[in-house]
């Protein structure tokens, strides 16, 4: 089983779910939500954390972000502006990204300005030096 046939049935399965029905419906959710909105989450993450702002300010910004996704979605694709499902779908997948942006952030940040005190404990953390 190749990659595009797994990429395939995945497509297929999440249709209502993740996105509307609709014959380029999968494709449009890949690169809408996951390739564009995401790399816009994981900036937002990343930039929330530069600025040392606290971490409640993600969901915050990801609410204005989903909204301008599923925005995209109905101007674009007419796809459906008021489906509370597809926007929580589209706000947890965006929320996780920017989630991940914002501590990979802080990991780079605290090993660059505490260097004496801590080091580096897998991808996304760190530990007290002994």
């Amino acid at each position: 089983m190749g990659f595009f046939t797994r990429l395939y049935d995945l497509i297929e399965h999440g249709r209502g779910i993740l996105f509307e029905g609709g014959v380029y419906a999968g494709p449009v959710f890949i690169v809408l939500t996951l390739l564009l909105g995401g790399a816009m989450a994981w900036s937002s993450g990343r930039a929330i954390a530069l600025t040392w702002r606290p971490i409640w300010l993600v969901p915050v910004y990801m609410l204005a972000l989903s909204a301008m996704v599923r925005f995209l979605h109905y101007a674009l694709f007419g796809e459906n502006l008021a489906s509370l499902v597809h926007f929580a779908v589209t706000f947890a997948i965006l929320l996780a990204l920017a989630m991940s942006g914002y501590r990979a952030m802080r990991v780079a940040q605290m090993l660059r300005q505490y260097s004496w005190a801590f080091a580096r404990s897998g991808l996304l953390g760190w530990r007290a030096k002994a």
